[in-house]
């Protein structure tokens, strides 16, 4: 099992665990508000049958239907909770992703580019353990530019390609983002399937 499959997992228990203890609440506060509703409805029983019926009714629907919604909302805030941990468990997994896997990475993603030319851009760290052959390999994905020595500390991960006044943001994090409610759509069916 990789890395991201431990890491998934792992939320994937947590999550659970919270949407259980959630749910054992909802149904503890659920049982008290319908014994409530059920001593209400003995109370006013006395006054006529009839009118009794028909209040406990709606009392009892008012109440299961409050419950409900306080239910689904707490487990959709919980839900999203749990997606938003695991997007920033995924980013910091590139980031902890060794030089090798890092920059075969990167690559991938100057891979979607197409034939591109300008100036690419690192961080500082990056630029250090830049492997000396990532010129060639940039080439052979289709992009034909240099890689800067100036390094652009404003870039947290990947890199930026500039062509004159065009910058093409290729750092993970903006990348991630650009496809967040896909990977939240993902991450959303592997932790919650039932």
């Amino acid at each position: 099992m990789s890395s991201g499959d431990k890491i998934i997992e792992s939320i994937r228990k947590e999550s659970q665990a919270r949407i259980d203890a959630i749910t054992k609440d909802a149904e503890k506060n659920y049982n008290d508000v319908m014994e409530k509703a059920r001593k209400q409805a003995d109370d006013i029983r006395h006054g006529g049958e009839h009118k009794v019926q028909l209040q406990s009714q709606k009392l009892l629907n008012a109440y299961k239907s409050r419950e409900e919604l306080e239910k689904r909302n707490a487990l959709l805030k919980t839900k999203r909770f749990e997606i938003e941990k695991a997007f920033n468990h995924i980013y910091e997994y590139i980031l902890s992703l060794d030089s090798k896997r890092y920059f075969d990475l990167v690559l991938k993603l100057a891979g979607k580019l197409g034939d591109l030319s300008g100036t690419i851009y690192f961080n500082s760290r990056d630029l250090k353990r830049l492997p000396k052959d990532m010129s060639e390999r940039f080439a052979q994905c289709g992009i034909k530019a240099q890689i800067s020595s100036v390094p652009d500390d404003s870039i947290e991960s990947g890199f930026i390609l500039k062509r004159g006044d065009i910058e093409e943001n290729m750092s993970f994090l903006s990348v991630m983002n650009d496809k967040r409610e896909i990977i939240e759509d993902l991450i959303g069916r592997e932790l919650f399937k039932d």
